[in-house]
C-alpha cells in the first residue's frame, strides 16, 4: 500500500485530505508542521509527501529544500499543495525540489492524478 505524508498546521486539511486519500486506497500519515514532517519522512519513508507551505518556524519551502538535501530523503517526491498562488510561488517550490505545486482548495481528482503521475513517474 502506498504511503503519504501530509505536512499541514490545518487539522481540517489533514483531515479532509486523509479521508480522501484513505478512500482512495492510500495509507496515510500526517505532521502537523515541517520539522516535525521531517522526522517523520526520516524515520517512516513514506512514497509520497504532500507539503503545505504556510507553517510556523520551518515553512514548507524550507521543509522541502532540507528533505531534498538529505540523503535520506532525497527520493521522496514532494507535491507543494498551497493556498500561495502566485506564480513566483510555484517556481520556487519547483526550485527547492518539489515534483508538483497545487493551489488549494484543491479537486481531490487534480490530486489522485498528480500522486499517480509522480508514482507512475
Amino acid at each position: 500500500m502506498v504511503r503519504v505524508l501530509i505536512i499541514d498546521d490545518s487539522p481540517t486539511e489533514t483531515r479532509r485530505t486523509s479521508e480522501f486519500l484513505r478512500l482512495a486506497g492510500y495509507q496515510v500519515l500526517s505532521a502537523p508542521n515541517g520539522k516535525e514532517g521531517i522526522s517523520m519522512a526520516k524515520s517512516a519513508s513514506p512514497d509520497l509527501i504532500l507539503m503545505d507551505v504556510v507553517m510556523p518556524d520551518l515553512n514548507g519551502f524550507q521543509a522541502t529544500r532540507q528533505l531534498q538535501r538529505d540523503p535520506k530523503t532525497q527520493h521522496i517526491p514532494v507535491i507543494i499543495v498551497s493556498t500561495k498562488n502566485q506564480q513566483t510561488d510555484k517556481i520556487w517550490g519547483l526550485r527547492q525540489g518539489a515534483i508538483d505545486y497545487l493551489i488549494k482548495p484543491v479537486q481531490e481528482s487534480e490530486l489522485i492524478q498528480s500522486i499517480e503521475t509522480v508514482l507512475d513517474g
